[in-house]
């Protein structure tokens, strides 16, 4: 073989494998289906080193799952809607649509040269007509099932990109894209009705036992189901049509500890306090300024005001507490309605404590019944309390069965109910912003709101729109809304809100099944292809996409386009680590941080500098990130050492779950240890056709247990032990002296081994040693089970009780030699120097006890 040059072989064989149609993915009723799908990429325009891990980690299982005779579908498409296109429509000028196509063509030319087993002809992007026109149909059809609605409601406002985020969108207050802070506004939107379906979205977390616990966990936080007492207050001085106000609370069983009833600045009784008072009509406008998720009111200031209306404690009437508005209370979670128990929720506390409310302790820690009632906080724990004031008398319980007391009484005495209740609220999908699907419905004057006939679908955007100013283009397009109603004709306008791309990603893995069916998917297809076996994703998506993911399934089984089995449509989970790098870092003349690419760094053993010398900070490894320089390209990567190398190397280095750090003096040990594979290969085919070894046996057996490993670790998702039982094999072949044919036989199972993490060298090997076909369809070797018993034991030999030596033996050779070969082994006759032995004791399989 001539020298090892990755760019000849590597577009060689993935020209091959195009030609011959190898990943294409077929139904094969006689063959069992895999299907592994890694979370498509949202185009940027470049791929990173986060990207080589991922599709190379799907990639070796599909190959491997291949070669075990599956029917593999393992399709790539692209996240392609969302705010960065119109940003930079916005920005440098041009057309979203032309930014994206062009990322995608850019980033379809930097993945292939990967050689990844993808088919390629299901490729398609979320912002393709011929998809999002499915979507809409979908849509529809959820319409029809009661699963879409529209509703005025308080919406996270982000004021830059001048559009509607959901809760998750929010991140510390601020727009996830925009990173403006987040305002609240009533705008009338378009819901999803997950909380419909959240308690079988939490039951069925316990079915999925191949995905990670703490994203099982997360979701389960996320969904939150709580058991609470829902009851009313009378009210006091309140305005007509409000004599009740209705509370929902988790913790009945503090209601002695009552210091305060608050309504959220949404409140129905809020908004009509505010029609005639000018001062609740400012704070709450304050309020509004703040986002609607949790995590924003929980880090906000907690502010307050007292709306002069009082509400009587339901176990006695005498005793009235203060309503008032509070900025940390969410309408759409419960009732809206609080009351609010300072000595025992943190949230409370402050608030309290800043408007001089009392602190009544409801629980105190066991032993201190004497403790003082007031001006405390005391943290509610599991463990057994002394509970103190309580609804049903004093007597130590803990909060749980405080809680079921509180329920019972409170039903006992007719005054509220036990209720189960979910903090997932409904998914508001509603965007002002051009490029996503538009929503397919007409506003009609005579029939309102009516959705688009199927066979009008798609809905296309219009190409001739302007960025000129904020908002959604669609509102100002001259005639794009302009429309005629379904219903009856008359003239109407479309809806110009588009959805919210986690819609785009929470199908599309249904789609791959039939990526050009007229409709959203095809029975016989998604019966056969789901569910997707192996999904292969980030942790950052353990809440958002993975959650409506989920539920999309489920409603697009209740509209027919999915089989109930796939209600859940990932049976296994994976979410991979990130790929880091040291950052390096230098200041300027205002001692500003100024940041340095690798590549124009120079290491020594002294430290880092800069090619003119300047010394430069080394920071340890972090997330690969543009801002700081710290980045890898991929494609210098594979121009200097091939793409066989990068794939070996970001699977070896540590366990797929972690983070691994990419060295360049890591990838150089890669492809070193790829050439000498290619060396080992060139010199086993010199080999004599009749050159007999003495090594026979003992290659088999190592062939075999090299098998055995490597089929475990990917099998196990353990893809660097498969590795590491591959240096193992490649050390035990490099010294063998076996014959001929075992010795093409076992390079050429080392070709197969290797195949799913470096398909290119693999193939190589496979066809000059004389494999047949294409190493990438050959049958996944198998170990024969009789050769994977070992003959031999190692035993370690111990003098006077501690360790000085090991041998190796037959397993069934007697004791009497066993002793021979232990007082021969030259490190114990060193140690011995000729004392003589007072014993020795041999135990069978386990150890030489040496006694002088």
């Amino acid at each position: 073989m001539s020298r090892y040059e990755p760019s000849q072989i590597e577009p060689k064989w993935q020209e091959t494998w195009d030609k011959a149609g190898v990943f294409t993915a077929r139904r094969d009723a006689a063959k069992p289906k895999y299907y592994v799908l890694e979370m498509f990429p949202y185009p940027s325009g470049r791929i990173h080193m986060g990207h080589v891990r991922n599709y190379t980690m799907g990639d070796v299982v599909a190959r491997y799952k291949s070669s075990c005779g599956f029917s593999v579908l393992h399709p790539m498409g692209w996240d392609a809607f969302g705010m960065p296109a119109e940003n930079a429509a916005m920005e440098r000028g041009g057309h979203p649509k032309d930014w994206t196509y062009g990322n995608i063509a850019d980033m379809r030319g930097q993945m292939k040269p990967l050689g990844l087993s993808i088919d390629w002809s299901r490729e398609f992007a979320t912002c393709d007509p011929e998809y999002y026109g499915q979507q809409q149909a979908m849509f529809i059809d959820m319409m029809e099932k009661g699963l879409v609605y529209r509703k005025a409601a308080v919406v996270n406002w982000d004021p830059v990109d001048m559009t509607v985020l959901a809760n998750e969108q929010v991140i510390d207050g601020k727009g996830w894209r925009s990173g403006a802070v987040v305002e609240r506004r009533e705008l009338t939107q378009w819901f999803f009705k997950i909380s419909d379906m959240a308690g079988d979205l939490l039951d069925s977390l316990d079915g999925l036992k191949d995905w990670p616990e703490k994203v099982r966990l997360m979701q389960a936080n996320w969904i939150g189901k709580s058991r609470g007492l829902q009851f009313g207050f009378e009210t006091v001085a309140a305005p007509a049509g409000f004599d009740r106000l209705e509370v929902y609370t988790t913790r009945p069983d503090t209601l002695m500890g009552a210091s305060f009833a608050g309504i959220s600045p949404d409140h129905p009784l809020a908004k009509e306090l505010e029609k005639t008072n000018p001062q609740i009509a400012a704070f709450v406008a304050e309020c509004r300024r703040i986002g609607t998720s949790e995590e924003a009111l929980q880090t906000a200031e907690k502010l307050g005001m007292d709306t002069g209306i009082r509400v009587k404690h339901p176990l006695d009437p005498n005793w009235e507490l203060p309503v008032w508005i509070a900025n940390f209370i969410l309408m759409d979670y419960g009732t809206g309605a609080i009351f609010g128990c300072p000595a025992h929720d943190q949230r409370d506390f402050e608030f309290a404590t800043k408007y001089g409310l009392p602190i009544k302790a409801v629980y105190l820690a066991e032993g201190a019944e004497d403790a003082p009632l007031t001006d405390a906080f005391v943290p509610m724990k599991s463990e057994r309390v002394q509970y103190v004031r309580g609804i049903a008398g004093n007597k130590p319980m803990t909060g749980d069965e405080g809680v079921a007391e509180a329920i019972a009484l409170a039903e006992a005495k007719g005054f509220g109910q036990g209720v189960t209740k979910f903090r997932l609220r409904d998914w508001g999908i509603s965007r002002q912003r051009y490029w996503g699907c538009p929503i397919p419905v007409v506003h009609c004057a005579t029939c309102g709101v009516v959705p688009e006939k199927k066979e009008n679908l798609p809905v296309e955007l219009p190409y001739d729109v302007s960025f000129d100013k904020p908002g959604n283009p669609l509102d100002r397009h001259p005639t794009w809304a302009a429309t005629a109603c379904p219903k009856c004709g008359a003239a109407a306008r479309r809806e110009t809100d588009t959805m919210d791309t986690f819609v785009d990603s929470s199908w599309y893995y249904a789609r791959f099944t039939a990526p050009r069916a007229a409709t959203p998917t095809v029975a016989e297809d998604a019966e056969y292809w789901m569910n997707v076996d192996q999904y292969i994703g980030g942790i950052e998506h353990a809440i958002l996409h993975l959650l409506y993911s989920r539920f999309f399934a489920r409603a697009m089984n209740e509209t027919g386009h999915l089989p109930a089995k796939a209600r859940e449509p990932f049976n296994a989970l994976f979410t991979q680590g990130m790929v880091t790098h040291e950052i390096y870092k230098t200041s300027d003349d205002k001692g500003r941080p100024v940041y340095h690419l690798p590549e124009d760094i120079l290491r020594s053993e002294t430290g880092a500098t800069l090619k003119d010398g300047t010394v430069v900070e080394v920071i340890p490894s972090a997330k690969m990130s543009k801002s700081k320089k710290n980045v890898v390209d991929p494609m210098n990567i594979i121009a200097s050492y091939g793409a066989d190398t990068a794939r070996w190397f970001v699977m070896s280095d540590s366990p797929p779950e972690r983070d691994v750090e990419w060295t360049a003096s890591g990838a150089e040990a890669a492809f070193k240890h790829l050439t000498r594979v290619w060396n080992l290969c060139s010199r086993i085919g010199e080999l004599p056709a009749d050159h007999q070894g003495k090594d026979d046996a003992a290659l088999l057996k190592a062939t075999a247990k090299a098998v055995d490993e490597v089929t475990k670790g990917i099998d196990g998702f353990a893809f660097n032990k498969a590795i590491a039982g591959l240096y193992a094999f490649t050390n035990v072949l490099a010294k063998a002296d076996a014959s001929t044919p075992v010795m093409k036989q076992a390079i050429r199972t080392l070709a197969q081994l290797m195949s799913p993490m470096t398909p290119h060298i693999a193939e190589s090997i496979w066809s000059y040693q004389g494999g047949a076909g294409l190493c990438a369809q050959a049958a996944w070797p198998k170990a024969d089970p009789a050769l994977l018993v070992d003959d031999t034991v190692t035993l370690p030999i111990q003098i006077n009780g501690k360790r000085r030596a090991e041998i190796s033996v037959p397993k069934d050779m007697a004791a009497a030699e066993v002793e021979k070969i232990a007082l021969a082994n030259e490190d114990v006759v060193k140690f011995l120097a000729g004392q003589p032995v007072k014993k020795i004791i041999v135990v069978p399989g386990r150890i030489i006890n040496v006694v002088v």
